[in-house]
C-alpha cells in the first residue's frame, strides 16, 4: 500500500511596509550599522505599525495570498494552525481570528507556542492530520509581531527582531514528495535564558512589572548563542544521517534566521555550501516563527519538485528541531 504523505502545495508570505534600518536604530539606541551587520547579518527589519494591528494581520494576509495562489476555496480548509509567541491576545487563539478573517468557516484552529521552532512544530503536527487521513487541506501559519514585545532601549534584542510571517498549504500525496521525517526537541532548563518574564499566570501584569520592563523579550545572548549553534547544527546532521542523506544530496538548507553566524555554523557542520542555504536575514531580521515560511516564499521560484530540503530552527524554551521534506511542485 502506498504511503500517504503531507506535501506543501503552496506558500505565501507577508511583511509590513515600514522598514526599520540599522541607520534608524542608531538614533534610538547605542549601536551602529557596522556592529549590527558584523554580529548578526541584519541590515533592516519590517515593523507593523498602527492601532489594533496584531499578528493576525500578518497571518490573515499570508493566508489570503496562499488561498488565491493555490485557487483554494477557504471553506474547503479543514484546519489552521498558527505558530506564534505574539498572539493578538491570550485568548481566543490568533488562528481563530485568521480563520474568521479569511472565511475558513469549516475549519477548526489553534495556536502553537514554541518560539522560533513553532513553525516546525506546527508543520509536523499538521502533517500528521494529513497522514492519518483525518484532513485533506491544512494550513500552517508562522507569524510574529516581535516589535510588540521588544524594548527599543535594549540593544541586545531590539537590533535582532522584526515583524512578518507566512503560511503553507498541506495536502495528501502518494508520490515520493512531502514531509519525510521530523525531529523535535525541548529543554525547559533553558527557560531562564530566553523569555518574557511577566504577563503570564506566574507574574500577571501589575504597575510594578510594567515599570520594571518585564513585558519585553529578554535573553542571555552568549548562552543562547552557544545552545543554538550546537543544537541546530546537531539536529540537522542527525536527520540527515537518519535518512541516509549526504551533503551533496541536500538541495537546500532552510535555517531559522536568528543570526548569520549560527546559520553559517549549521551549514558548515552539515557540509553544505552557502549556495544551498536560504538566507534573507539581512532584510527581515528574526521574525521568530515567521522566518522559515518567509524563506520558502522568497526562494519558491528556485525550488523544483523532488528537491531535498532540511528545515532547522532553535528557539526559546529551549526548543529546536529539523524537518526533512521533498518539495512538491515545480516553479509556477
Amino acid at each position: 500500500m502506498e504511503k500517504t504523505r503531507a506535501v506543501i502545495t503552496g506558500v505565501h508570505g507577508w511583511v509590513p511596509d515600514y522598514i526599520l534600518t540599522n541607520k534608524e536604530l542608531e538614533t534610538m539606541v547605542d549601536t551602529n550599522d557596522e556592529w549590527i551587520t558584523t554580529r548578526t547579518g541584519i541590515k533592516e527589519r519590517r515593523i507593523l505599525k498602527g492601532e489594533n494591528q496584531g499578528t493576525s494581520v500578518i497571518g490573515t494576509e499570508s493566508v489570503k495570498g496562499l488561498l488565491e495562489k493555490t485557487n483554494t476555496n477557504p471553506e474547503d480548509i479543514d484546519l489552521i494552525i498558527c505558530a506564534t509567541v505574539t498572539p493578538d491576545m491570550p485568548f481566543p487563539a490568533t488562528a481563530n481570528i485568521i480563520a474568521h478573517n479569511v472565511g475558513a468557516k469549516n475549519s477548526f484552529s489553534f495556536d502553537i507556542s514554541a518560539a522560533c521552532s513553532g513553525f516546525l512544530y506546527g508543520l509536523t503536527m499538521g502533517s500528521q492530520f494529513i497522514e492519518t487521513g483525518m484532513h485533506k487541506k491544512v494550513i500552517v501559519v508562522g507569524a510574529d509581531k516581535m516589535s510588540s514585545i521588544v524594548n527599543y532601549e535594549d540593544r541586545t534584542t531590539c537590533i535582532i527582531f522584526g515583524d512578518g510571517g507566512g503560511a503553507v498549504l498541506l495536502e495528501p500525496s502518494t508520490e515520493n514528495v512531502g514531509i519525510m521525517d521530523s525531529l523535535l526537541h525541548a529543554d525547559g532548563s533553558g527557560a531562564p535564558y530566553l523569555n518574557m518574564k511577566a504577563g503570564g499566570s506566574r507574574r500577571p501584569a501589575t504597575m510594578e512589572t510594567v515599570a520594571a520592563k518585564e513585558h519585553y523579550a529578554s535573553q542571555e545572548g552568549s548562552i543562547v548563542f552557544k545552545f543554538a549553534v550546537n543544537n541546530m547544527a546537531d539536529v540537522s546532521v542527525e536527520i540527515m544521517k537518519r535518512n541516509n542523506l549526504t551533503s551533496d544530496e541536500v538541495d537546500w538548507l532552510v535555517p531559522h534566521q536568528a543570526n548569520k553566524r549560527i546559520i553559517d555554523a549549521t551549514a558548515n557542520k552539515m557540509g553544505i555550501g552557502s549556495d544551498k542555504v536560504m538566507m534573507n536575514i539581512e532584510k527581515y531580521g528574526n521574525t521568530t516563527a515567521g522566518t522559515l515560511p518567509l524563506c520558502l516564499w522568497d526562494y519558491e521560484s528556485q525550488l523544483k519538485k523532488g528537491d531535498d530540503l532540511i528545515l532547522a530552527a532553535f528557539g526559546g524554551g529551549f526548543t529546536w528541531g529539523a524537518i526533512y521534506l521533498k518539495w512538491g511542485y515545480d516553479p509556477k
